[in-house]
């Protein structure tokens, strides 16, 4: 019984790990929509949704009938709530890349106008952060899963400045207002990408460690 138990938490991990590479991608593609100006980029990030919903929802089967079923203790246990947070959170990645994307293409359809934000590196910096904690879930790596959390002040940081940068050029450049908008929609957008790293990083430190992180970090 244990091991038939243990072979269903190997494949819910591996179920979730196949949700984690569609999010993961769909953000890389939105980012790179918006830096190439690719209406098909666009196109495949929107039409990865539904696999993406359709997963949140076999996954989250899979891990509640786990819990009915087994009533798994300690660590098990805190495996699975884990998984089925880092879900709800990879879910939310794909709908915010799916946001980006949709602001991408309207940019596309506008004239070029150079702004002064750097959303290629936000993107860059945010992806890292969703890579970083999938790596620390998959190795079980708490340690790891604690240097996302120090990244996701440098990713707020940017996307204030964007803000900031991006106010600046509606008001002083009225022709441009609607790129403006879209790239600090997009900036926003990217920055809970970062928040939604966060929260799996620290999914992985209370499955690893037993220890709820989430609200201390930053009072530290």
């Amino acid at each position: 019984m244990r091991k038939r138990f243990h072979q269903s938490l190997d494949e819910l991990k591996e179920k979730l790990l196949v949700m984690a590479g569609f999010a993961e991608q769909a953000i890389q593609r939105s980012i790179e929509a918006y830096r190439t100006r690719d209406a098909e980029l666009v196109e495949l990030v929107r039409r990865s949704e539904p696999a993406i919903n359709r997963l949140e929802r076999e996954i989250d089967s899979t891990a509640l009938d786990l819990l009915a079923m087994e009533q798994p203790m300690a660590v098990d246990l805190r495996f699975i709530l884990s998984v089925i947070r880092i879900n709800a959170d990879l879910e939310r990645v794909g709908d915010l890349a799916v946001n980006i994307a949709i602001r991408a293409g309207e940019t596309n359809a506008l004239p070029p106008v150079d702004l002064p934000v750097d959303i290629p590196r936000l993107g860059t910096l945010a992806a890292a952060m969703i890579r970083k904690s999938l790596e620390a879930f998959i190795d079980g790596d708490a340690i790891l899963a604690e240097s996302v959390l120090t990244l996701d002040d440098e990713v707020d940081k940017l996307n204030r400045a964007a803000f900031h940068s991006l106010s600046a050029v509606i008001r002083e450049q009225p022709h441009a207002t609607t790129q403006a908008l879209n790239a600090m929609l997009i900036s926003r957008n990217l920055e809970r990408v970062g928040d939604h790293a966060t929260n799996i990083a620290e999914d992985v430190i209370f499955w690893v460690n037993g220890r709820d992180v989430r609200h201390t970090m930053s009072a530290a």
